[in-house]
């Protein structure tokens, strides 16, 4: 059965995010206020070929792990997809 995966890879908690810095000292000047605190990521969507929901996502764990996120730094979380 296939299985919709999402992915999200983030800076783990004190890395510094230079692409998040940017763009929170743009949103001023774009008319947006009251934003801060803003953290770039990474998403990816999958769709995963397992026998059961558990399967899929340790799947998508390993995958996240090996090849989509660098542990060092990132945090991934994976999830299955309502759709």
């Amino acid at each position: 059965m296939n299985y919709p995966v999402v992915v999200e890879v983030n800076l783990r908690p004190g890395i510094a995010d230079p692409e998040g810095a940017t763009i929170e000292r743009a949103l001023p000047a774009l008319g947006f206020t009251g934003v801060s605190a803003v953290r770039a990521g990474k998403s990816f969507r999958l769709l995963i070929d397992a026998p059961d929901e558990a399967a899929a996502l340790e799947h998508a764990r390993a995958l996240a792990d090996r090849l989509l996120s660098n542990p060092v730094i990132e945090v991934a979380t994976v999830r299955v997809s309502p759709s």
